[in-house]
């Protein structure tokens, strides 16, 4: 039974631990999801737990593939996970693997984009919609009442980076104390001067480009504003005026990939595990591919860690529930995937929807937000309710300090207001109200 279908409230913190395949052969998890993109002429290789690297060069051969780099080291009972370049197609390669014996599954490394649409170049009205009350969530309420968010509450923003010096951002932008740039890493991570986060895709510590690269950082400073931007009398405003934010930038130009998408969350768990950093949540606005074990397994490591998923449940206008859509459609139990509603309220024409597997609305439409190179822009999205959802989990934080990933998501999904237009279409049938939250 998917988890979305049970009762609302009986989430648990689960420590899902994903066990070998049965049998000696490898499994080909993507078989019905061809209609997503894939970096051509490469794999991801999950070998078994006692792989020697002999069996590596073996598996290797076979397929006539080179190993691009290690995403992740031997643990947890599984071996090395790698990605590789292939000199043969990559359905015949992960056919031909699946019955080595050393390898527990080979998938393509699939290629994500934003799950958003601009409709203005610039915002200079000041509208907020999304914060208000009505259809919006109800941020303002929880402002007046004195809830304003916490600096020691973290959030990871895994998308394009962000621009950290925009004067809405600047204040709630991560500075890591446990690295100096002095280019050395300093913390043991594998990132050297990761100062504000990284960037998985020009694997550098520059997460926001501004142009340089030909990548704006749009998509990733519009996420961070609604998260938290900063109460300043200027600009706009987040769910949270205080926050701390960190990048993990793997989106680039030309989209991003599964590789690093899984060291992106990786990234996250890490800084939560090793430093004991209050990261809470990270947000997804992004979709697309097909099913990947490895990016589920990376998910199930941020679930042990207490760290919730909120991801963007599409733009395609069609059912999760028939049409799986990645990564909101992860059976995980800090997955929560959002819908977008306007501001009357209804589905958004764009939004994904599911009965059992998109857990509810957040304002999506008409939504204003800081962008590159101190700018503000108007975009439609499910990326732009994501981060609704993702700063009221933020601010419940702040608000109950110490609150597992399952009571805040809990809180999120049993307050959520009975709305029309997403009766039977979430689990739920409701929409975001970060105020109504607060009291769960």
């Amino acid at each position: 039974m998917n988890h979305r279908s049970k009762i609302i409230g009986l989430f648990v913190a689960l420590a899902v631990a994903v066990g070998g395949i049965g049998g000696t052969g490898a499994k080909s998890t993507y078989a019905n999801d061809k209609k997503g993109n894939y970096v051509a002429g490469q794999l991801i290789i999950q070998y078994r737990d006692g792989a020697t690297d002999t069996a590596k060069d073996n598996s290797r051969n076979k397929v006539k593939a080179t190993k691009i780099e290690k995403l992740r080291d031997k643990a947890n009972g599984k071996g090395e996970l790698e990605l590789v370049a292939v000199g043969s197609d990559v359905d015949a390669a992960i056919k031909e693997l699946a019955s080595d014996p050393n390898v527990e599954y080979a998938e393509p490394n699939w290629v994500y984009t934003v799950d958003a649409t601009p409709t203005d170049p610039y915002f200079t009205n000041g509208s907020l919609w999304g914060m208000k009350g009505g259809f919006g969530s109800n941020a303002s309420a929880a402002w007046a009442a004195g809830n304003v968010g916490s600096d020691s509450v973290y959030i990871g923003i895994i998308d394009e980076g962000f621009q950290t010096t925009h004067p809405d951002l600047n204040g709630n932008t991560w500075t890591n104390p446990y690295d100096a740039v002095d280019g050395r890493d300093n913390d043991g991570n594998g990132y050297i001067d990761d100062v504000n986060g990284w960037d998985f895709d020009g694997n550098n510590n520059s997460v926001y480009d501004g142009g340089t690269k030909g990548s704006l950082d749009d998509h990733g400073t519009h996420v961070a504003g609604t998260i938290g931007g900063e109460s300043d009398g200027a600009g706009v405003v987040g769910v949270n005026w205080n926050v701390t934010m960190i990048s993990g930038k793997f989106l680039g130009r030309r989209g991003g990939t599964t590789a690093n998408a899984v060291k992106a969350v990786d990234y996250f768990t890490d800084l939560k595990t090793r430093h004991g950093l209050n990261i809470v949540a990270t947000n997804n606005s992004w979709g697309g591919g097909g099913y990947s074990q490895a990016l589920y397994d990376a998910i199930a490591r941020a679930n042990n860690a207490n760290i919730l998923f909120v991801a963007a449940a599409g733009n395609s206008g069609t059912n999760n529930d028939t049409t799986a859509s990645y990564p909101s459609n992860y059976d995980l139990p800090n997955v929560i995937a959002v819908a977008a509603i306007d501001v009357n309220g209804n589905l958004a024409s764009f939004s994904q929807y599911g009965k059992t597997t998109v857990d509810l609305g957040a304002p999506g439409v008409g939504i204003n937000s800081s962008t590159a190179f101190n700018t503000y822009s108007n975009y439609n999205g499910t990326s732009m309710a994501t981060p609704h959802v993702t700063g009221a989990v933020a601010l419940y934080a702040s608000v109950k300090p110490g609150a597992s990933a399952a009571a805040i998501k809990s809180a999120i999904l049993s307050s959520a207001v009975p709305t029309t237009s997403l009766s039977g279409k979430t689990v739920t049938g409701g929409r975001l109200d970060a105020f109504a939250a607060l009291s769960k």
